[in-house]
């Protein structure tokens, strides 16, 4: 997956373009983003994604294309391969809707579902297709649904030392998935009793040393253990987040570490959702 992480990540920061500059500026970023989906897009890339971990860990790779996509859309609207481009997205996206029934039990309910959701939602965003919508609804569900009454993810939290750096990845296209269901009117923050807050909520209240994490795991998080640290990117869920809801914690995280970029998420999420 390196050189496709590659491409995803030289996009998402080309998107800084998309928000500094003059308008001529930025409508010369966003064709050059589009061009550049567009020669993935008409070689049909990814069109043959056979193995099952390929198909568990793509979702991620598709929600950045899609998302970048989306950002190019105010400054370059009647682009020519925009449609060729959002075609393509849609066939890998049903490529994925037909693997996830019959993936791995414990993977249908973890962070690589909720990427795939984002995908689909991505998506839907730009073609109002209703059974990606749809889908994205149910698979975020399925993830959120099992949140422990403290906002733990079981799934996450099977991860050992590993568990609070999974929630944190889980957290990314779930919040994000949330925000674009509810802006194409879905009230998906309302899901499960409002699970998405808690699961939030879990991961915040651990960031200063992982004890609640620990507790659940009988092991030191690597996030507090000296072999990692939290690192912003892990974070740049907050500013969509804050959409839908705000508190003063969340606040002066984001304040002290913006720009806060995901590349995943599209990039910068300062800019996208401010």
């Amino acid at each position: 997956l390196k050189p496709l992480d590659a491409f995803v990540d030289s996009l998402a920061f080309a998107t800084n373009g998309l928000y500094e500059g003059s308008a001529r500026e930025r409508e010369a970023q966003a064709a050059c983003l589009v061009d550049q989906l567009a020669t993935w897009a008409n070689a049909e890339a990814l069109s043959d994604v056979s193995s099952e971990t390929a198909q568990l860990t793509i979702g991620s790779r598709y929600s950045a294309f899609a998302l970048v996509l989306w950002q190019t859309l105010p400054y370059a609207p009647d682009h020519p391969e925009r449609r060729n481009i959002l075609n393509w997205l849609e066939k890998r996206i049903e490529d994925q809707l037909i693997f996830w029934p019959n993936a791995p039990s414990g993977a249908r309910e973890g962070n690589l579902r909720a990427w795939a959701a984002l995908a689909a939602v991505a998506v839907s965003e730009q073609t109002d297709r209703a059974d990606f919508r749809t889908w994205a609804q149910a698979s975020i569900g399925d993830v959120m649904c099992t949140a422990e009454a403290d906002g733990s993810l079981p799934q996450e939290m099977s991860r050992g030392r590993f568990a609070l750096h999974y929630q944190l990845h889980a957290i990314a296209p779930l919040v994000t998935a949330t925000v674009l269901l509810e802006r194409q009117g879905v009230r998906a923050s309302e899901m499960c009793g409002a699970a998405i807050h808690k699961i939030v909520h879990f991961a915040m209240s651990d960031l200063a040393d992982g004890s609640k994490t620990q507790a659940k795991t009988g092991v030191a998080q690597s996030l507090f253990d000296g072999t990692d640290h939290v690192t912003s990117f892990q974070l740049a869920w907050i500013e969509s987040y804050m959409l839908l809801k705000r508190t003063e914690v969340l606040q002066a995280t984001a304040e002290a570490l913006r720009p806060l970029s995901y590349s995943k998420l599209g990039g910068n999420q300062t800019a996208i959702w401010q």
